[in-house]
């Protein structure tokens, strides 16, 4: 059964090898910030980092996750520090009912990893997060707020 790394901390899972990830995360692990929309990997709201790519949690089992390093919501922060996306969440006020926006958050996370300055464009093709709110203006205002703030350009 799969070693793996979730925020950190090691741990050993020996429970069903199908069990999705975000159901470990969730009910075994007490992390309750990837949610459960669609259950088919299509939404995104229950994105996390496997490796330091944004993945599907609810599509991903346990047994693909040997020696796998997890980053979930819960773990984006550095203790008090926020996230460069999550400060621009907050400044660009982002949410509206929230339900996905860990899921969005962990997705731009990633894409900054690849793309430090995306273009509307880049955003829009790179982002297949599902909003119910429609908040994809302020989304993409944020997400180019977070690229300035990783690189330090921010004002």
């Amino acid at each position: 059964m799969p070693k793996l790394t979730i925020n950190g901390q090691t741990v050993d899972y020996s429970g069903d090898p199908g069990m999705p990830l975000l159901w470990y995360l969730r009910d075994e692990q007490g992390l309750k910030g990837a949610k459960f929309g669609c259950g088919a990997g299509l939404c995104g709201a229950c994105t996390v980092h496997v490796n330091g790519e944004a993945r599907r949690s609810c599509v991903t089992p346990m047994a693909a996750l040997e020696g796998a390093s997890v980053t979930t919501i819960e773990g984006l922060s550095d203790g008090e520090t926020l996230h460069p996306v999550q400060e621009a969440w907050l400044a660009e006020d982002v949410a509206q009912c929230g339900y996905c926006q860990t899921g969005q958050i962990m997705a731009v996370a990633a894409l900054l990893e690849t793309n430090a300055n995306p273009s509307d464009g880049d955003i829009d093709e790179s982002l297949t997060n599902i909003c119910r709110c429609g908040t994809y203006y302020r989304l993409r205002k944020a997400v180019h707020r977070a690229a300035e703030l990783k690189s330090g350009r921010a004002s």
